[in-house]
């Protein structure tokens, strides 16, 4: 029941309050609407002492490190630059659904390259995804491939809000992606070409060329290159 996922005695959202007030990383926090809020509680049957379920409930996402990095939470505003929240991107029932389950995992967050962090299911290998259940993952555009980042949601949360974004984007940031990156919309993304995946963005990426896009359009292309690519699917990628 919905009051037995609110009522915990050692909710989690002080506790991240005190680290978005401390982090050294540029960040902007949305805030929740409570209606909604409660409903994505409900459907993820998370209880609010997680940072999954204070997220949640209290916000309507994360905008990190100039726009580059975006996380969702249980609340969406109106209008064309307004964060999808984590009903949307997952595309949740309209009602609740106790028997509903993400098919492949959890989109938790997306980054502007198309870059998609997901939270595994119960059974990752069903899902042909690497890492434990409740373990954080990476769909990397630079290879086409999940990575498993060893961690869990609240772990990743704070490892975001810890500064090292710079080191895990180390050969992916061109001279100038701040200003390319803020001026983006919420969903919007930026292809670049060559491909991040190719030799010539491997080897020189700052004379690639950029645009802006939509982020589905940007998810759609990554889908499409692992099947031209012969490479294993990476399913469900976020209803942008």
């Amino acid at each position: 029941m919905l009051h037995e996922l609110i009522d915990g005695n050692d909710p989690a959202w002080p506790l991240l309050q005190e680290e978005f007030a401390t982090t050294s990383v540029p960040l902007q926090v949305f805030a929740g609407d409570p209606e909604q809020g409660r409903s994505c509680l409900l459907q993820l049957q998370v209880s609010v002492e997680s940072y999954l379920g204070a997220l949640a409930l209290h916000s309507g996402g994360l905008i990190l490190d100039c726009g580059w990095l975006r996380v969702f939470g249980g609340s969406s505003m109106t209008g064309v630059d307004a964060l999808p929240s984590l009903a949307q991107i997952n595309r949740f029932p309209a009602v609740f659904d106790p028997g509903w389950r993400p098919i492949d995992g959890l989109i938790v967050g997306q980054d502007i390259l198309g870059g998609v962090f997901a939270l595994n299911g119960h059974d990752p290998g069903a899902a042909e995804r690497p890492g434990a259940p409740g373990e954080v993952l990476y769909f990397a555009p630079e290879s086409l491939e999940w990575e498993a980042l060893e961690m869990g949601y609240g772990t990743w949360v704070n490892w975001l809000l810890s500064g090292r974004l710079e080191g895990f984007y180390d050969g992916l940031r061109w001279p100038g992606w701040q200003a390319e990156a803020s001026v983006l919309t919420l969903a919007q993304g930026i292809a670049v070409h060559p491909f991040l995946w190719s030799k010539e963005a491997h080897t020189d990426l700052p004379s690639t060329s950029r645009r802006a896009v939509p982020m589905s359009e940007l998810l759609r292309l990554n889908i499409d290159f692992c099947r031209k690519l012969g490479l294993k699917s990476p399913g469900f990628l976020g209803n942008a």
